[in-house]
């Protein structure tokens, strides 16, 4: 019996046509895009729902709340696995994001979008569909977590990051690589995700977390007015393996009084340090005072990671755990 996988669309390029006013925008539904690829059915048993169409950059929690809710309960359906058809904008960010909240008893969750409009020479988004759903369907998939699939790869949500603003190749998991492909119709696993997932959440309930991006010569003055702005967690882009300007480490210090703040890098590859630099503004001196290291995470997943904890009144013990998984 074939597997069933059920393909909830909600936007991006994948679904986009041009428009009378210029440009390409969201037109696609689910169905016009499932019915133009017939050769799914030697796949899978394919339902198709159109939620809603937007572009992968308006996508907030509220609707990816209303998509969890959609994945879980395909749970209760005889459902092998779910496909997510949506923006290239944000796929890295919305992975992530449901792999915190998808369990092990939800059926295998694959991530798909694609780079170029659907009616553009050399569209990618029927090849990205049927990778996707091949791996969804597929049995080797199960366990894995959340899986990210365009250009025949194969990428686990917290490594994965879109790489180029065009090339239908963009996403990469940069240090780690794909964990698989997709080729002859089959999903090919090469290697398994080393790290632990973390704790599943009971739902997307997300608090306000600033990102504030660091560099030379910066005096830190907007971290003065995170509280004041409502933020209830803060991301700091470090430099290198974790390093600031040595002139903002006491307003760090002074912020993490009011609330638990994240140590990012905005280098592509390698985690944050933890113990080799000891010079104020180094990692040392900054996870001394109270800032908590994020590990693998780049910024903005470590920003979707905190809001989710912080949204969900977790203690800043149990806040610390979550980003350990990802040292």
């Amino acid at each position: 019996m074939k597997p069933n996988v059920k393909v909830i669309v909600i936007g991006g390029t994948i679904t986009m046509t041009p428009q009378k006013s210029g440009g390409i925008a969201p037109s696609l539904t689910g169905e016009d895009l499932i019915s133009a690829i017939p050769q799914l059915v030697e796949i899978a048993t394919v339902d198709v729902i159109t939620p809603f169409l937007v572009p992968g950059a308006s996508l907030t929690f509220e609707q990816m709340s209303r998509v969890a809710v959609l994945i879980k309960a395909s749970a209760h359906g005889n459902v092998d696995g779910v496909v997510i058809a949506q923006g290239t904008d944000t796929i890295d960010e919305t992975a992530f994001l449901l792999d915190l909240v998808v369990g092990a008893g939800d059926p295998t969750l694959v991530v798909t979008g694609a780079m170029r409009g659907a009616t553009a020479p050399g569209a990618d988004g029927h090849a990205n569909i049927v990778s996707a759903i091949t791996v969804a369907a597929s049995a080797r998939a199960r366990g894995l977590g959340t899986l990210v699939v365009l250009n025949d790869e194969v990428h686990a949500a917290c490594f994965v990051q879109k790489m180029d603003t065009g090339l239908p190749s963009a996403f990469m998991s940069p240090g780690i690589g794909p964990i698989g492909s997709v080729s002859e119709g089959r999903f090919r696993l090469h290697t398994k995700p080393a790290i632990s997932r973390p704790k599943t959440l009971d739902r997307l309930a997300a608090a306000p977390v600033a990102i504030v991006k660091t560099g030379l010569g910066d005096d830190g003055r907007l971290l003065d007015v995170l509280p004041e702005l409502g933020f209830r967690g803060a991301i700091i882009e470090a430099t290198g393996a974790g390093h600031v300007p040595q002139q903002i480490v006491e307003r760090l210090a002074k912020l993490v009084e009011y609330m638990p703040v994240v140590l990012a890098t905005r280098v592509p590859a390698g985690p944050v340090f933890n113990a080799s630099h000891g010079f104020p503004g180094s990692e040392m001196d900054l996870i001394g005072r109270g800032l908590i290291p994020a590990g693998l995470l780049p910024p903005h997943k470590a920003r979707l990671l905190l809001a989710c904890l912080v949204g969900s009144d977790l203690s800043l013990d149990e806040i610390k755990a979550q980003f350990r998984v990802f040292a």
